[in-house]
């Protein structure tokens, strides 16, 4: 069937999915896991609090964004998680420090393996029918559940993590207490309403966060400040995006995935999802619409988040985080390079794009892995590589000896 854009029923398709019990089954018991990292501070430009890479990006793709609204990290760093793959995070040195990070990506790993194996979840996955994958296909970027589902856990793991960046100003200095505090005030759903994909995923990337708390008690609330500046960013880039969509279709007659196409490179920096809205239709993630399933009521971004913080309490329990001894990079085996801010098809298209502009060969990228595998050609066509993707937002880096990237 043809692709039908319709997030009213691909909400209702997801909580049909989710409901009954979807990651509710209790972890096995893990043994312990000592993280070992590497942090390097991140150095803001003379005179101001932010990276030369976080104000170009404020600059130029967060306005109305004040700088002062904007929080940056003091440390970059690398590990390798459970499972022998490369991350790069940030944390704030007054904060609760490297196990947010790392215990988040712990608990991401927990999570993703009960997803894959939750046998009743892929069997309602595979009963999907025709018009149900036709508005898969038509409404969502990662069309498959499975997919759906991990890239909503790890956008769980993100809000935790960049969140952290403002623990210090908050009561909760503890990182479990912390996660509960933004699961109990509603923050985790905030990000999912107030902010759009984009930017969320480009300023973690970066080590920064552009908003502020205020406590009430024991509950976070972002400033009003914040709160208008996110709708204001918003709602720029929602009138961007119909712009370019505009101009494509009266302009130059173009059908909808034909202007996707050829603007995929402003389109991009939006949003592929709002390109697709109608006219007077406003952005609501359909994760976060309630739906009745067999009478049950069901939110599955709440799900998600829930089970994301349990996850979290238990790996920071189990997870120990030590500083690792320095060590030198070696190249990968023909052109394997690692991008551990990779996380969805959004980054491997951009990445993509990104590396045959400059012709540059793909071979493979390996999503789970968060591994690219590329003819570079030399060392120096490499680094220049690594530059034009440093300047889209993402962290490639050489792998050490011991499977870390370098920081």
């Amino acid at each position: 069937m043809e692709p039908r854009h319709d997030r009213a029923a691909l909400a209702r398709i997801l909580g049909s999915l989710a409901h009954p019990g979807l990651l509710a089954a209790a972890a096995p018991e893990r043994e312990p896991f000592t993280a070992h990292y590497r942090a390097v501070p991140l150095t803001p430009e003379p005179g101001r609090h932010l990276t030369l890479s976080q104000r170009l990006y404020l600059e130029r793709f967060m306005r109305p964004c004040p700088p002062e609204l904007v929080t940056s990290a003091t440390h970059r760093l690398t590990w390798v998680d459970e499972d022998g793959i490369s991350n790069i995070g940030h944390f704030h040195a007054d904060g609760p420090g490297p196990i947010v990070p790392i215990a988040a990506r712990s608990a991401f790993l927990e999570l993703w393996r009960a997803l894959r194996t939750d046998a009743e979840f892929l069997g309602r996955v595979r009963a999907l029918d025709g018009p149900a994958r036709a508005v898969l296909a038509g409404t969502t970027t990662d069309q498959e559940p499975l997919e759906i589902v991990r890239v909503g856990v790890e956008a769980a793991a993100r809000a935790l993590t960049q969140h952290a960046l403002l623990a210090h100003r908050t009561p909760h200095r503890d990182p479990v207490d912390f996660a509960r505090a933004l699961r109990d005030s509603g923050i985790f759903g905030a990000v999912a309403t107030r902010w759009f994909w984009e930017l969320q995923a480009s300023t973690h990337r970066r080590g920064m966060i552009p908003v502020a708390f205020q406590s009430t008690g024991e509950r976070l609330r972002y400033t009003p400040d914040s709160v208008a500046t996110l709708h204001a960013m918003k709602n720029a880039t929602l009138a961007e995006a119909r712009a370019v969509m505009h101009r494509a279709r009266t302009a130059e007659g173009l059908g909808t995935e034909q202007a996707i196409a050829k603007y995929h490179d402003e389109l991009d920096l939006i949003s592929r999802q709002y390109a697709l809205l109608g006219p007077a239709e406003r952005p609501v993630c359909p994760a976060t619409s309630w739906q009745r399933v067999d009478g049950t009521p069901l939110q599955l971004h709440g799900l998600v988040a829930e089970r994301f913080v349990e996850a979290f309490a238990a790996a920071v329990r189990r997870v120990d985080v030590l500083p690792a001894p320095p060590a030198a990079a070696e190249d990968g085996p023909d052109g394997l390079v690692t991008v551990p801010d990779m996380n969805c098809k959004h980054c491997v298209r951009t990445i993509t794009a990104v590396l045959t502009s400059m012709d540059i060969a793909v071979h493979d990228i390996d999503l789970e892995r968060k591994t690219v595998h590329a003819e570079f050609r030399s060392p120096r066509n490499r680094e220049r590589a690594f530059e034009a993707l440093r300047d889209s937002g993402y962290n490639p880096a050489l792998l050490t000896p011991d499977r870390a990237p370098l920081a």
